[in-house]
């Protein structure tokens, strides 16, 4: 038990989880920890995930119980206007080659966490480590605590992520295991680098390792293996990663005695971050923008360009980048997404408020005031941050909620976004790299526009603290349109 009593607290979360393939591989008896936990618990199935629904999306409101209006991650892949580029969470091997892998990763590791989630929405674990509660987290893409962890020391593969530039601490949980990269003490489980196939398996086994030394009261159990064997196979095939998870969690069940025993102990919450639907065609963004100036790979002359697109699985967002063109440019943009066959909604904000526009008509909403569809008559809003009885919100997406689309176009975000589209339920938008997703989930990319302003302040904000004396003035004045010094969030809208 806790202190005090309390019995202590798992998360797991199984990337991608589809309810139905979940119920099959129960049937099938290939998922039997999963089926103990369903017979003795609670199944909620009625359950929405954040919009739009993608890993880091999705990672980021699980971890601060919040939107991305206020936790500041909008999408797979994003433009930062602060730092006027194109932020790429690493959707697919070939969206992290053509973005540079060692800068995907610095994003996906380092930034994500460090610079672009909001200080000012704690984390759970933030939370938890500031009631004396010992915190834990395997793989997961948010992990930001209080305690300061240095790269793994010795790992064997300390040498690859040394040549990958993995050579800086992060503050986490207090036990923190992320992919070989940081571990809090040496459990003597190894997970590739974190490669597809072992995460799972390196997660079981430092649950296991944690269960059995008693060194947690909240564990976040990090299961992302199913959402990469259904990105390969289809969301069908997830009977084989489905029972891939159940190990993990048989695994910190033995230790602890069994399903029962470990009950006694733990309080278990096993959910998913989103689902998958399988993708039959796609809708490529540069054709419809073919005759606009878009912000591209490599961009030769970024100054010129007027929008930046971001493509991602089923929906996508577009910037205007010169403001004095802002009005106009996002007015055309919208004719053009409007015309469209297989966009659905499109959504922007007009007025101070959310402007949801589909063929079956408008809807527009605000925080603290009225809906109104169309010529309708408008309805109250329920709460003061915009949500309203969805079942009355006929214009808007059967699996998007009211709030949803205002916290995705952000309020201070230094992500936020002009116009965003989302498409029916067959398309998804299609990346820079012309590769074609396999489903819903598989986000589309835009390539990261490489500068040595960027590069050269990576490096000081990295290099100088180490050498106590912090960066000269005229550095922090270089690199103060990053989000590396300081964390104020203000600066970034």
């Amino acid at each position: 038990m806790a202190a005090g009593g309390r019995r202590k607290v798992v998360l797991a979360v199984i990337d991608s989880l589809k309810p139905e393939m979940l119920d099959q591989a129960i049937e099938e008896g290939r998922a039997p920890a999963l089926a103990a936990l369903r017979e003795r618990g609670t199944c909620i199935r009625d359950c929405i995930s954040t919009f739009p629904s993608v890993t880091p999306v999705a990672s980021a409101a699980i971890a601060t119980g919040t939107g991305p209006g206020e936790h500041h991650i909008p999408s797979m892949n994003w433009f930062h206007r602060g730092e006027e580029r194109y932020i790429e969470y690493g959707s697919s091997f070939p969206a992290t080659r053509a973005f540079g892998v060692v800068r995907s990763l610095f994003d996906t590791v380092y930034n994500m966490n460090m610079a672009h989630l909001s200080r000012a929405r704690k984390t759970v674990f933030e939370h938890l480590d500031d009631a004396g509660l010992r915190t834990a987290c395997t793989t997961y893409l948010i992990y930001r605590g209080r305690t300061r962890h240095d790269p793994s020391g010795e790992s064997v593969y300390r040498r690859i992520g040394e040549v990958l530039q993995f050579r800086h601490p992060v503050y986490g949980a207090r036990e923190l295991f992320y992919a070989d990269l940081f571990d809090s003490r040496n459990t003597g489980c190894t997970s590739a680098l974190g490669l597809p196939g072992q995460r799972d398996r390196h997660t079981g086994c430092v649950g296991a390792y944690l269960v059995e030394n008693d060194l947690f009261d909240f564990l976040l159990f990090s299961l992302p293996d199913n959402d990469t064997h259904s990105h390969k196979v289809g969301p069908e095939g997830q009977v084989r990663s489905i029972a891939e998870a159940d190990r993990a969690l048989e695994r910190i069940m033995h230790v602890a005695g069994g399903v029962d025993a470990f009950l006694e102990e733990h309080a278990v919450i096993v959910m998913s971050d989103h689902s998958q639907t399988k993708v039959e065609e796609r809708l490529n963004l540069a054709d419809v923008f073919s005759s606009w100036r878009v912000l591209v790979p490599a961009d030769p002359a970024p100054v010129e360009a007027e929008i930046a697109v971001c493509p991602s699985a089923r929906s996508a967002m577009v910037y205007v980048l010169d403001p004095a063109e802002r009005e106009g440019l996002v007015k055309q943009a919208i004719e053009a997404l409007e015309g469209v066959d297989g966009i659905e909604l499109v959504i922007t904000r007009q007025d101070g408020e959310a402007l949801v526009r589909s063929a079956r008509g408008e809807l527009r909403f605000a925080p603290g005031a009225s809906w109104s569809m169309g010529a309708g008559s408008p309805g109250a809003l329920t709460e003061s941050r915009g949500c309203s009885d969805s079942r009355s919100a006929t214009a808007a997406s059967r699996a998007t909620t009211i709030p949803m689309p205002w916290g995705a176009c952000g309020r201070r975000s230094s992500a936020r976004t002009r116009a965003m589209c989302s498409c029916r339920p067959r398309p998804a938008s299609s990346s820079w790299t012309g590769e074609a997703p396999i489903t819903s989930a598989a986000a589309a990319t835009a390539r990261w526009i490489a500068t040595t302003r960027r590069a050269f302040c990576w490096s000081a904000a990295w290099t100088s603290p180490s050498a106590r004396s912090g960066p000269s003035r005229t550095l922090r004045r270089w690199c103060s349109s990053t989000s590396l010094y300081g964390w104020a969030d203000e600066r970034r809208g």
